[in-house]
């Protein structure tokens, strides 16, 4: 499984309750359509710390980073790209 279809899995299962991949778009953003609040955000980098390895630093807390499926993916390669050189 990809590293985004890993994390619409999560946000799909733990936030909408739902596994229909139509209900959310890559670039839906989680805060502007009340899927997730500021607790949520908190539960998304604890699980991108786990199940990814990669460590979310205090100042990349932010919307750029982590209030959409697309943002996390590109946070999340710009993060495995920064751990591998």
């Amino acid at each position: 499984m990809t590293v985004k279809a890993k994390v619409r899995t999560y946000v799909l299962e733990n936030y909408l309750f739902t596994d229909d991949q139509s209900a959310l778009n890559d670039d839906d953003s989680f805060m502007k359509l009340g899927i997730i609040d500021s607790t949520g955000i908190l539960e998304i980098i604890s699980y991108l710390e786990e199940e990814l390895g990669i460590q979310v630093e205090d100042d990349e807390m932010t919307p750029e980073n982590l209030d959409s499926i697309e943002n996390i993916i590109a946070f999340v390669s710009r993060k495995s790209v920064v751990s591998s050189t």
